[in-house]
Parts: C-alpha cells; sequence; structure tokens
C-alpha cells in the first residue's frame, strides 16, 4: 500500500509541475522538450498522465512544437498507448520512445531530437533501479533552460548530480521512520526552483506519506501542507547561522530554498517568529524584514 501511496503522490507532483512548466516554456520558445526516464517502470502510468498534461497544451501549442521523449527498457508497449494520446492531441505534439534502458540511450535520444538550446524538463523515476548514470542526467543540462526531477531508491544518495545543477533540492518521501524514496530537483533558473516547491506543498497528501528534509538530523517527518510544519525549517536555519555567525534576509531566503525543502516564502514566516521570539537578533532593529536586513543567532 504504501509503494502505490507514494507513487500517487510522485504522479500527482508531475502532474502538477508540468501543468505550470509546460505553458510557461512554450511561451518562451518555439520548441520545448520533455523526457521521461524509467518510462515503464510503473507500467507507464506517469508517462501516459504527464503526456496527457502535454496534450491539454493544444491551443498553446500552434505553431510551436512540443516533443514527448520516452525512454526504458521496453517501451513498445506504452509507445502505442502515448501514440493514441497523441493523436487525439492533434498538430504539434510529437512523441518518441526508445526501448534499451535510460542509461546511455535518454542522451543518444535527447541529441537525436535536437534538444540542444532549448527548454528541457526531464523526469527519471529510478526508484525501483540502478540510480542513473550522472553523466545521464547531466545531458539534460544541454536544454536552456532545463530542469530534472530525478527519484532515486531508500537510502540513495542524490549529491552524484549536484554538480551538474547551479540550483539543486531535495526530499525525502516516506510513510514511516524508515529511509524513503529520495526525491532531487535540479534546474538552472531560480523562478523553476520557486515552482517546484510551490508544486510540492500544493499535492494532495495521500495515505500517510510525508516528507522529510535530508538536511534535518532529527528526521522529522512533515505533512504535506500549504503551511508546512516549521520545526525542521528553525533548527536548520539555526544551525546555518551558527556555522555563518550572521546572515541577510535574502541570503536566508535563498537558504531555504536551495538546501532545505522549504520555500523561501516559509523562511520569511519562520524569521520573524525567530525575532519575536529573541531566539535571533536583527540589524537594523526596527522597520520591514527586507532582504538586506542582517539576522544573528
Amino acid at each position: 500500500m504504501s509503494h502505490d501511496a507514494i507513487a500517487t503522490v510522485k504522479r500527482e507532483l508531475l502532474v502538477r509541475y508540468l501543468e505550470a512548466w509546460a505553458p510557461a516554456a512554450l511561451h518562451r520558445a518555439r520548441r520545448v522538450v520533455y523526457a521521461h526516464g524509467y518510462a515503464d517502470a510503473d507500467g507507464g502510468a506517469a508517462a501516459e498522465a504527464a503526456l496527457r498534461v502535454l496534450a491539454e497544451q493544444t491551443d498553446v501549442v500552434r505553431g510551436r512544437e512540443l516533443t514527448m521523449l520516452a525512454t526504458g527498457d521496453d517501451v513498445d508497449a506504452l509507445g502505442a498507448r502515448l501514440r493514441v494520446i497523441q493523436q487525439e492531441a492533434g498538430a504539434g505534439l510529437a512523441v518518441h520512445t526508445i526501448s534499451g534502458g535510460t542509461d546511455g540511450r535518454l542522451p543518444v535520444g535527447l541529441k537525436a531530437i535536437g534538444a540542444q538550446r532549448v527548454p528541457v524538463l526531464g523526469f527519471l523515476d529510478a526508484a525501483n533501479a540502478v540510480a542513473p548514470d550522472p553523466a545521464t542526467v547531466a545531458a539534460l543540462t544541454a536544454g536552456k533552460p532545463t530542469e530534472v526531477i530525478v527519484v532515486l531508491p531508500p537510502g540513495a544518495s542524490a549529491e552524484p548530480y549536484r554538480d551538474a545543477w547551479p540550483l539543486f533540492t531535495q526530499v525525502e518521501l516516506a510513510v514511516s521512520d524508515e529511509p524513503g524514496e529520495l526525491l532531487a530537483f535540479g534546474a538552472t533558473g531560480g523562478k523553476s526552483l520557486e515552482a517546484f516547491k510551490e508544486a510540492l506543498w500544493s499535492v494532495d497528501e495521500f495515505a500517510g506519506v510525508r516528507y522529510r528534509d535530508p538536511g534535518d538530523p532529527d528526521r522529522h517527518l512533515i505533512d504535506i501542507s500549504l503551511t508546512p510544519h516549521p520545526g525542521p525549517l528553525k533548527r536548520e536555519l539555526l544551525a546555518h547561522l551558527s556555522r555563518a555567525g550572521a546572515a541577510t534576509v535574502t541570503e536566508l531566503r535563498t537558504f531555504a530554498l536551495t538546501e532545505t525543502v522549504y520555500r523561501a516564502a516559509d523562511a520569511t514566516r519562520v524569521l520573524h517568529t525567530l525575532i519575536d521570539a529573541g531566539t535571533v537578533t536583527r540589524e537594523p532593529s526596527h522597520g520591514r524584514l527586507g532582504g538586506d536586513v542582517v539576522i544573528s543567532a
């Protein structure tokens, strides 16, 4: 049951993010690419859900080109189902499938369809497979701008993928105290990271699935909510201030966005609480909590 619940949360997160990403990408460029790795791992459910979101963009697609690339061990049967959705959507939406595994095949496929210097989003759910080669994930950076969502098995590390992305964050999907699947997000633009965090906290909580911040030493489970419990973020902000001595509000908002599961706005909310409680001090001591205000532990 827990596996099905986590799969549902991942699929809803993907759908929500695609609903925000696709129209913005199509507004920015005449060609955009969505790459779905390990597409057959869940029977193709996530890939089909993703293509349906893309198919809904037909009004925006006119005069533009939206391409989906699906790779996996054996995606022939899935490819036939995807092409039915493609045909129903009409012109402007192209689907390419490549069997033989995601590692090795995904970089080749991206190059073949011309995914260079166009907006690219990749989704690689390797939770039930061997973690992808860092070179496979880095191949997505040929796009401009580019984003990737990578899901790794419980206990895996996302650090091998961090260097390829200017902005990077991760969250654990858990249903108990045991390690859960690790979901990492990399992006080349700050707005993309903010949009991902909004989607992350907007999904519906399902069958007890909760988030855990990999940076939280107490491994606190956080209910999925538009206003998430601030406890782990308080601890991480205080630990960061203890190391740094002091930081501006802008620096702390960036820290929350990139190094925790939280949003920049959550950091502002927590800082107000910490200041009111006297746990931290601010300089200047009065006025609006602007980005240049310095916070000290």
